[in-house]
């Protein structure tokens, strides 16, 4: 299991402290670094990752505001000299708040429970094919049973998703991006940054676009060829 991570700190010796740190954990990717918000904003509109470490204080844009602006969030991790910000950050949901200076062990405290929620959730919807179904977490107790081939859509809201099927939608505490991971391959694809969409069940498909369940789905500019492809393919298997 590998956690994709950024920094954006506009200090270089602080992101030269984080990036050692996380090139001693063999979990972490790092993807990119960056010294203000809005480049990093850019770069989140076309990628998407795990974990990301954010300092607070910084030019054009707080790292708060920066993560206020985010449709989808990934877990984050306040990285910071002022104390005095960690209410609002745990406002805004952050996995957790360090004090720079950051010892190691603190650092790998925080990392620990990013890798510790990945695990967790990608076990809680392993799916076992036998069966054809899984089960997903719909509240704090209740595990609800849904059947693979009754799943149409799959639709990213920001720390959430949302499986729409023929007859329902259930809203579940997990990133997209590990749900669509847990799906057999050959039946599901990830269309955009918002969507995994079931492959049998595209009805039609027009431009840049695909119909399922009556409802249509624009298929992002990086997954059009891929997603295309699979769609076709499953066609002339039928």
């Amino acid at each position: 299991m590998s956690l994709s991570c950024i920094i954006i700190d506009d200090e270089p010796l602080a992101i030269k402290v984080i990036k050692n740190y996380v090139e001693q954990i063999k979990e972490l990717s790092l993807q990119e670094t960056f010294t203000n918000a809005v480049d990093c904003m850019n770069y989140l509109q076309e990628n998407e990752v795990d974990l990301l470490f954010l300092d607070v204080n910084m030019p054009l844009l707080d790292g708060y505001s920066f993560l206020e602006s985010l449709p989808h969030k990934p877990n984050v991790i306040i990285t910071t000299a002022h104390e005095e910000y960690a209410v609002k950050g745990y406002e805004l949901e952050i996995l957790d708040f360090l004090i720079k200076p950051i010892p190691f062990p603190r650092f790998l405290k925080a990392v620990n429970k990013a890798l510790k929620l990945k695990n967790e959730s990608q076990n809680l919807t392993k799916s076992v094919p036998e069966t054809e179904h899984i089960f997903v977490k719909v509240d704090k107790k209740r595990m609800r049973k849904i059947y693979l081939n009754d799943i149409l859509v799959i639709e990213s809201l920001k720390d959430y998703i949302k499986i729409i099927t023929a007859t329902d939608k259930h809203i579940v505490h997990q990133t997209l991006s590990s749900f669509t991971e847990s799906l057999p391959q050959d039946r599901f694809i990830r269309i955009h940054r918002s969507y995994t969409i079931a492959i049998p069940k595209v009805e039609a498909i027009e431009g840049n676009s695909i119909e399922i369940g009556g409802s249509r789905y624009t298929i992002g500019r990086s997954y059009i060829n891929e997603a295309k492809e699979a769609i076709l393919k499953n066609g002339d298997q039928d």
